[in-house]
């Protein structure tokens, strides 16, 4: 069973940074990639990065443009575990962050190609 557990979200000034985990288990090894998506109230659920997880696809990232050059995403395959690191936070990064998972690692970022969610963790920015 494939799980997905989101940590580190909060409330920060703008500016400032935080860094979201996404701890993994279940995942089987037709999961290619593991993605950042985030909704803001009112708001359809937008693609923020992705990454390959596969061996030997080191490098293999994608960054919507709001978040290029301020969001960096990475990954521990030892631990099982994606992080998004977000620095430069604005007013408008505030939304709920979820991790999901994906059978093929597409450079598109749109939600229905993630079959496995997490439940989300919440990302503040306000003075």
């Amino acid at each position: 069973q494939v799980q997905l557990v989101e940590s580190g979200g909060g409330l920060v000034q703008p500016g400032g940074g935080l860094r979201l985990s996404c701890a993994t288990s279940g995942l089987t090894k037709d999961v290619a990639a593991v993605g950042w998506f985030r909704q803001a109230p009112g708001k359809e659920r937008e693609g923020v990065s992705c990454i390959s997880i596969t061996e030997g696809t080191e490098g293999m990232e994608v960054y919507a443009e709001s978040v290029k050059g301020r969001f960096t995403i990475s990954r521990d395959n030892a631990n099982n575990t994606v992080y998004l690191q977000m620095n430069n936070l604005k007013p408008e990064d505030t939304a709920v962050y979820y991790c999901a998972a994906a059978r093929v690692f597409y450079r598109s970022l749109q939600p229905k190609h993630y079959a496995y969610w997490g439940q989300g963790t919440q990302v503040t920015v306000s003075s």
